[in-house]
């Protein structure tokens, strides 16, 4: 049994929280500071803190890690290991040489494919078979460092954002558990990344959310699924950014943007295809489906969308 810090902050994180619960003794949590949030702007703590209260366990909870007072804090715990799962501040590295067996990550992709802050909408976005969770040894680069462990799993043709999130949350948790005895015996050894085969996921701004229906169909239909449920798409229609909830991507020809009647239903044309949404919201409106948004909005159709 180890000794750990977990960093983390959201609901990623808590499958291997409470994992770590059950298996070694958690010293503390680190977790970002209490955010505005909600129309009423009021504090809320992160779903990792809520968990650590609720187990009774010390909650630190710095602005910036890199401070004098935040790195003395962490040095108290004496901690064998740090484990930070989906943090959301980088270690500097004099936290990351504090703990005996150093810091290790729960990264949410096949590493070294898509390192960076938005592995999981990456790889919707870009059409993968599979993706996975990898347990890594933290450096001071930009998910760099060496290997640990990989898990794999197929994604489903109507995969999310949101689903993928949770397959990997719990996926990463029990992984986690998995390594952790051979690592820290050193019956299991960390193998570098190969450098060349490394791809990006940047961290996602909302603006991105917003659909170029000269895309293909195909292309539309993995945004719209990658980024639900954040940040979502929309659309430009009639002055007014129309979210674009749920569809699919179908064959057949039309202008980029233009709504059409097809089989029965409305799509809309596309660089190449296609794209039949199945749900759509206005702003300040419930969602609704597309047979009843066309009944509410007779001029929908025909209309040019972006």
């Amino acid at each position: 049994m180890a000794k750990i810090v977990l960093m983390g902050s959201p609901e990623f994180a808590l499958p291997s929280l409470e994992g770590l619960l059950t298996a070694h003794e958690v010293l503390a949590v680190v977790t970002q500071p209490d955010r505005p949030a909600g129309r009423g702007k009021a504090l809320r703590q992160s779903p990792v803190k809520q968990m650590a209260l609720a187990a009774g366990i010390p909650v630190l909870q710095p602005g910036r890690l890199r401070e004098p007072a935040a790195i003395e804090s962490l040095q108290a715990y004496d901690a064998d290991l740090y484990v930070v799962v989906a943090f959301g501040q980088i270690l500097p590295q004099a936290v990351l040489d504090l703990p005996r067996f150093g810091t290790i990550n729960v990264h949410a992709s096949l590493l070294p494919r898509w390192r960076g802050a938005a592995p999981i909408q990456a790889a919707i976005r870009a059409g993968d078979a599979e993706s996975g969770v990898t347990i890594m040894l933290l450096d001071a680069g930009l998910d760099t460092g060496p290997l640990l462990s990989r898990r794999a799993i197929r994604l489903s043709h109507d995969e999310t954002g949101q689903s993928l999130h949770d397959k990997l949350s719990e996926l990463g948790a029990d992984l986690l558990l998995d390594t952790l005895p051979g690592y820290l015996t050193g019956e299991r050894a960390a193998q570098p990344q190969d450098d060349s085969l490394a791809t990006y996921a940047p961290q996602i701004k909302k603006e991105e959310g917003e659909i170029d229906w000269s895309q293909s169909a195909v292309a539309i239909d993995r945004l719209v699924r990658a980024f639900k449920p954040w940040p979502g798409t929309y659309t430009q229609w009639d002055g007014k950014a129309l979210k674009v909830i749920a569809g699919r991507a179908g064959d057949g020809e039309a202008m980029p943007g233009e709504v059409v009647e097809a089989s029965g239903t409305v799509a809309i044309g596309a660089g190449a295809g296609l794209y039949r949404p199945d749900a759509l919201q206005l702003p300040g409106k419930k969602r609704l489906s597309i047979s009843d948004f066309v009944n509410g909005h007779r001029d929908f159709v025909g209309a040019r969308l972006g």
